[in-house]
């Protein structure tokens, strides 16, 4: 069996994919190792940039339902002390241009966006093999194999489609965060709501901090953040979540009780995220009939842009196959002179942003990030 667009990953970037795709017209079958949509969480807020991920969403014509999800006010940041006091608060009028939904959410309407059966579910990629003349054969954990016309890596951080273009593998940052989950809490946890605030809060120093977000449905998703070598995170039982709790609780000891709260009350089990990155201005020579986009194709530390570049890849490299019917090399040659310098840029102010959190200057860096008094970068 052979599809007009193959691709491989159902998140965010696959999706756009598919959609702005289904938009032109033009076929694409979506191949995800998930097992449904329901198989996993997908994560916490997003702030939707105007000039990135807005224009994506347009092209998937979603904007009416985009705006339907949105969380007013979130994405207003406060930055605290270890002792809990606020350092610098922009108001919620400020931070309109970057409204914030729910990963969930937004994946929910892209799905429910496409026509039946264009996501595959359970589908595993184990091998990939060229066939020659720009064609690909996939085969799956189930074993059933296809074979692509124009196969797309949307597939992440470890992509299975990236060898096929790229040597290039994620190298850890330094930096490891531990992902927690309150719940109920203006009723139940008031004073960790309270200094958490109505949208994002960065209690940071020099090597570690915790940023909690205020999610809908009285939520708050926290993260700490720790600059520590691998071995330190192995030597910690992550399945056992008192033992988890504590071990990255001592490592704020002397901090505000509200905000260590995010840590030690959390009512999950705490979930260990190494952050990886690939090389900054990763690019490929062209390779016939196979691309990247997103993760896959350009991982970068966390900074609120990888979402974001990964439906606007996804919509403008639809945009390219639908503006090249007939010639598959000049649609994905058009996509990737233009992706390529286009995320350079983001991946280097993503480590600049990385240090501002949990380098040295934490928290003063931040501040002047917010307030202007430092160049922000050229992305922002």
């Amino acid at each position: 069996m052979t599809t007009p667009v193959t691709i491989i990953g159902a998140g965010l970037g696959g999706l756009t994919l598919a959609r702005v795709l289904h938009v032109h017209g033009i076929p694409a079958t979506v191949y995800e190792a998930d097992a449904s949509a329901e198989s996993r969480t997908q994560g916490g807020q997003l702030d939707i940039h105007a000039d990135d991920g807005q224009v994506a969403l347009a092209a998937a014509g979603l904007t009416d339902e985009f705006r339907a999800i949105i969380h007013e006010g979130a994405e207003a940041p406060r930055i605290v002390g270890p002792d809990g006091a606020v350092l610098f608060e922009e108001p919620m009028e400020g931070t309109s241009g970057r409204p914030e939904v729910l990963r969930g959410d937004l994946r929910r309407i892209l799905l429910e966006s496409l026509p039946a059966g264009t996501v595959r579910w359970g589908h595993k990629v184990t091998e990939v093999k060229p066939l020659g003349d720009g064609r690909h054969e996939l085969t799956f954990a189930d074993g059933s194999i296809v074979a692509s016309s124009i196969l797309v890596g949307a597939d992440g951080a470890w992509s299975r489609i990236r060898p096929l273009v790229s040597d290039a593998q994620p190298e850890y940052t330094g930096t490891m965060f531990i992902e927690t989950y309150l719940y109920d809490v203006d009723v139940r946890h008031a004073a960790t709501a309270e200094a958490v605030g109505a949208g994002a809060m960065y209690a940071l120093t020099p090597g570690k901090g915790i940023t909690a977000h205020r999610e809908a449905g009285d939520i708050l998703h926290t993260y700490a953040q720790l600059v520590r070598p691998t071995e330190w995170a192995a030597g910690i039982d992550f399945t056992d979540a008192a033992a988890a709790k504590a071990a990255v609780a001592a490592e704020f000891e002397g901090w505000a009780p509200e905000l260590t709260a995010l840590i030690t009350a959390g009512e999950t089990t705490p979930v260990l995220r190494l952050i990886h990155t690939l090389p900054d201005g990763h690019r490929w020579d062209r390779v016939p009939g196979v691309t990247l986009l997103g993760d896959a194709a350009h991982l970068m530390p966390p900074s609120g842009d990888g979402a974001n570049l990964a439906m606007f890849d996804a919509a403008e490299l639809a945009n390219a196959i639908a503006n090249h019917p007939t010639d598959t090399e000049a649609a994905l040659a058009a996509y990737e002179e233009a992706m390529f310098p286009r995320n350079a840029s983001f991946s280097v102010d993503a480590r600049e942003i990385q240090d501002l959190c949990v380098g040295d200057s934490a928290p003063y860096g931040l501040i002047n990030f917010f307030t202007g008094a430092v160049k922000q970068p050229a992305s922002s």
